[in-house]
């Protein structure tokens, strides 16, 4: 069995975000990330991830 490598743990993925897009963007999409070796929904996580960072909620008392 392997062992886990220290660093950073992962939040754990419990939520899902369903959208409507057309099925022709979201087919082009899905096949530029196939061609490009990653996943759409990594890609999603990584675009809310950097969205998030750059629009920073303020804080709630």
């Amino acid at each position: 069995m392997a062992k886990k490598k220290p660093g950073k743990k992962k939040a754990k993925k419990d939520s899902q975000l369903v959208i409507r897009i057309s099925g022709t963007e979201r087919n082009r999409f899905v096949s530029l990330c196939e061609h490009m070796d990653t996943s759409a929904a990594r890609e999603i996580r990584k675009f809310i991830g950097r969205f998030l960072k750059e629009h920073p909620m303020p804080e709630q008392s």
